[in-house]
Formats: C-alpha cells, structure tokens, sequence
C-alpha cells in the first residue's frame, strides 16, 4: 500500500463524496494530499484528520472552483504545502438541471465555470510544478456519453468537453511523462445523487449490475490510475458505472 509513498496530491471538491474518497485512497496509498472545498469547512477538516490518522500530511484550503483567481490560488497553496505537486485530480463540479427552453444564462454560466473552466485552469496552474511521472486526472460523468433523462443536457455538454480537454492535454504532456485520464462515475451514492432519492429507482433499472455505485469504486479506479501501474495510460477514459453505458 505504498504505491505512492513520496507523492504529493491535490483533489478539488475533496471535502465530502467522491471528492472525500478519492482523497482518502491516496492517502491509504502513501500520498499526502491537499484538498479544496467551498463551503463545508467542517467536512474538510474531517477528511484531513482522516489523511493524517493513516500518517500522512494533510490540508484544507478554501477555494470557490468558479472563481478562477482562487483556483490557482488553490494550486498553488497546495504546492507549497506539501512541498512540490505530482496528482492533480479535477473534482470539483456542479449539477443543475433543466430543459434547454427553461434553463437561464445565469445556469449555463455556472455549470460552465465550474465543471470546465475549473479543470483546465487548475490544470494550467499545476503545470509548472508537474514532474516526469505527474498525474493529471479528472472526474467526468458517464452521461456525456449516454444522457438518460431530458433535463440534464447543459450538466451533461459540460461533461462531454472534458473528453476534448483530455485528450488534448495528454498530447501536449506526453513528451513530458506526464498522463492524463478522465474518470468517469455512472450513478454513485452521494449527497448530489442519493441511492434511495426520488429517481433512485429509475437509475438502477438501466444498471446491468443493479446497485449504486460507491464514491470508494471511483476512488479505486483514481488511485489506479495515479499508480506506477498506469503509467502507460494516457488520454482514456475509465467509466466506472455498473454498465450503465454498455
């Protein structure tokens, strides 16, 4: 449990969910971590005694991932606490639905900032401190690939970029020996999407192995790809979803 040992990582939206999980596999790993969150100081100062109970260096730093001075911001505290960055995991996104005739610019814009704009300028940030072997990894959703429901379009275009920033970001890191990949959760028991919540149901009939997912299956597959063991991988996609998209 020691792939890691030596690694220094920041996971934005790391406060609670898959954000949280991620963060702890890390750890269980051997990497010291740095999370963002916005709000929840509380559940961010959980997840770090969590970090430093498993022996490893641990910090919260606040950041608002639509604010694009306080996401460098991030990266930056985040190196110079723990000394050098080699994980970037880009975590951090919203969820707000709506059909295309009703959803307002003021939606569209957040989704936006949030769910693209964040990544690629935590990214740009972490460049600079990435090293040969660095990790660039990002939390999409299965839905840019299959949108299930009719009020999730704008959510959902937002996921499907990350493919293109994926893609082309591991190009331009290649010859650097830095990957990067992008995760992508089918439906998984958290907060923003709850297993037993009103369209709980409806999600599982189109599940192949019938069940939620857990943060920790995302994690799993994170951790994975941070790994020595993966370091032939890059610019992929790993859909982790019950099947949901076979």
């Amino acid at each position: 449990m020691t792939e890691l040992a030596g690694k220094r990582a920041l996971v934005t939206g790391g406060s609670r969910g898959i954000g949280a999980a991620i963060a702890l596999a890390l750890a269980d790993k051997g990497a010291d971590v740095a999370i963002t969150y916005e709000r929840s100081a509380d559940r961010a100062a959980e997840v770090v005694r969590a970090i430093e109970g498993k022996g490893r260096k641990a910090i919260a730093i606040q950041a608002d991932s639509a604010d694009p001075a306080a996401v460098k911001r991030s990266v930056d505290e985040a190196a110079q606490a723990l000394g050098g960055l080699d994980i970037l995991v880009n975590n951090a996104a919203i969820a707000l639905y709506g059909a295309i005739a009703d959803v307002s610019v003021e939606q569209i814009d957040a989704l936006l900032d949030v769910n693209v704009r964040s990544p690629l300028l935590a990214s740009q940030a972490a460049i600079p401190y990435l090293q040969a072997g660095g990790r660039v990894i990002t939390i999409g959703s299965v839905g840019a690939e299959r949108i299930v429901g009719d009020t999730g379009t704008v959510y959902f275009m937002t996921k499907s970029a990350l493919h293109s920033f994926t893609r082309g970001l591991a190009r331009e890191l290649g010859s650097r020996d830095i990957t990067v990949n992008l995760v992508q959760p089918g439906s998984t028991d958290t907060d923003m999407n709850p297993a037993n919540g009103d369209f709980a149901d409806f999600q599982r009939a189109l599940i192949p192995l019938g069940r939620y997912g857990e943060p920790e299956d995302v994690a799993a597959a994170v951790a994975f790809l941070a790994s020595p063991a993966a370091k032939h991988i890059t610019g992929t996609v790993l859909t982790v979803d019950g099947g949901l998209n076979t």
